[in-house]
């Protein structure tokens, strides 16, 4: 699927997106979702991304925090406090050091938690697509504070777009683990 340019289509790929990752992590055994990533994953890509992320968990708090993201951007921003995306500290060149500021804070947390908070906070980005019309969303200059970009470019990047990079590294997980 193309990305999504509607609010239809967002809330088809968001959805068909986060249920395809469970599918793939509910077909993982008990000891692969718990596994330690293979070495060879930390040089799979130029991304920092590669290094950082040691195991599942790793992955799936990424994604949460990417949600919160969302979630306090677009809440404060409605209610007329005019705050960036990105937390005051960073800034678009600066935020692989927040997602491994994320990656630190989540290092006690366990991975039944981390996917009971990403089942959570998806349903909250969905309630919160849900709001917004398809114009509000999609619509260039329709909300003032979102700058270049349309709000929904950021709910797709949240959603659909970081689901899809978080299965890569899943079946790259699965086959590694297998050898």
């Amino acid at each position: 699927m193309a990305r999504a340019t509607t609010k239809a289509d967002l809330i088809i790929s968001a959805n068909g997106h986060f249920e395809k990752m469970w599918k793939l992590i509910d077909n993982m055994s008990e000891e692969q979702q718990k596994a330690t990533f293979a070495e060879e994953m930390a040089s799979a890509g130029k991304e920092t991304h590669w290094g950082r992320d040691k195991n599942l968990r790793d992955v799936l708090v990424h994604l949460y925090e990417w949600h919160l993201l969302l979630l306090n951007w677009v809440k404060a921003n409605s209610n007329g406090e005019r705050k960036p995306f990105l937390p005051e500290s960073y800034n678009w060149k600066t935020y692989p050091t927040m997602n491994v500021d994320f990656w630190k804070k989540h290092q006690n947390t366990p991975l039944e938690e981390a996917k009971a908070q990403l089942r959570e906070s998806h349903k909250a980005v969905m309630s919160l697509i849900e709001q917004f019309s398809s114009d509000e969303l999609f619509a260039k200059g329709a909300l003032v504070w979102t700058g270049t970009s349309p709000l929904g470019a950021y709910c797709v990047s949240a959603t659909a777009s970081h689901y899809d990079w978080a299965m890569k590294k899943i079946k790259l997980h699965i086959k590694t683990s297998k050898k």
